[in-house]
């Protein structure tokens, strides 16, 4: 089971990012505030999960939490600033979109950009420590696969329903055979040398 909080009864947000190492599509993050007495040990880190637990998670997540927003940048912003900044502002725009103010933020990862005069902590594999940051990761996950399967109907040849963007054989065999689409990431290296 999944700690609650880090501190009993402060309203703590968890945040973390999806897409980073996508060679197409936003990097996505979601930011989520849960009751301090909510618990739910199905709650996990978003890749520990199968799609469907996943699907009805987020239900479960967006009825329960106190607030839930999702950020992200996009594939412009991702090659105009790097995907770690592209990351953090996704991270910033979660975090600006809660409808409940939150009063510490606890951030996935080691390191975090804040544009808000909220204090934070960064935890290393924090979506498999707290349930706030497993929930962000949750909600973000969902939120980036659906877009990323929506916007493989346009373009079919890149595999998007299943690697959602990551650096599969098929999505590279599509770049090689179609060239790049406008989803994707100009700053990345698309093809191996």
């Amino acid at each position: 089971m999944l700690l609650p909080n880090l501190v009993p009864n402060r309203l703590e947000a968890g945040c973390d990012e999806v897409g980073r190492g996508c060679l197409s599509g936003p990097v996505t993050a979601a930011a989520v505030i849960l009751p301090a007495d909510y618990a739910n040990e199905w709650i996990n880190d978003s890749k520990k999960l199968t799609k469907g637990n996943r699907e009805r998670l987020t239900e479960e997540i967006k009825t329960n939490a106190l607030a839930w927003a999702i950020g992200s940048a996009t594939v412009e912003e991702i090659d105009e600033i790097n995907i770690l900044n592209a990351s953090f502002l996704a991270m910033n725009r979660a975090i600006d979109a809660l409808k409940v103010k939150p009063e510490f933020l606890l951030i996935d990862g080691n390191r975090f950009n804040p544009v808000y005069d909220i204090p934070y902590e960064c935890i290393i594999k924090g979506d498999g420590k707290y349930a706030s940051i497993a929930a962000a990761s949750i909600l973000a996950k969902t939120y980036r696969d659906e877009l990323m399967a929506n916007l493989a109907i346009e373009y079919p040849a890149y595999g998007w329903e299943r690697n959602v963007g990551y650096p599969t054989k098929i999505h590279r065999l599509g770049i090689k055979e179609f060239g790049a689409s406008p989803h994707h990431r100009k700053s990345f290296r698309l093809l191996p040398e």
